[in-house]
Order: structure tokens, then sequence, then C-alpha cells
């Protein structure tokens, strides 16, 4: 009887385990899906002419650290 429930004890932990790296994965990818979305909105400002080069280029620096830490998921969208 105690092992039935070790193993059911550690199916339970795995499947929260896996379910924490879900939530870690939606919460990474969302992240960089709103970087991508102010990376957008800033050249769109430039372009009209009420943003900055460097505003756009602070963008750019924050998706692509995004990138270099977490993959360009966030591209393939």
């Amino acid at each position: 009887m105690a092992g039935f429930l070790d193993r059911a004890k550690e199916q339970a932990q795995r499947g929260i385990s896996q379910g924490k790296q879900k939530i870690d994965d939606v919460q990474t990818q969302r992240a960089g899906a709103d970087l991508l979305k102010k990376l957008g909105a800033a050249y769109y400002a430039e372009q009209r002419g009420s943003g900055s080069p460097q505003a756009t280029q602070q963008a750019l620096a924050a998706l692509e650290s995004h990138i270099a830490t977490h993959g360009d998921s966030v591209l393939r969208g």
C-alpha cells in the first residue's frame, strides 16, 4: 500500500512540476510578444515623426536580450 501511495505522490509532483513549467513557458512567450509589440509601436512612431530612433533602439535591444535568454520562439508567432 505504501508503494502505491509513493508512486501516486511522485506522479502528482511530476504533474505539478510540468504544470509550473508550462506556466513559465506561457509567461515567457507573452513577455516576448509584448516586447515585439513595443518594438513595432516604437518603429511606427518613429516613422510617423512622433517617436525617436533611441526609443526604437531601446525596444530592439530589449527584444534581442529576451531572445538571447529565452530563444526566438516569440518570432514564430
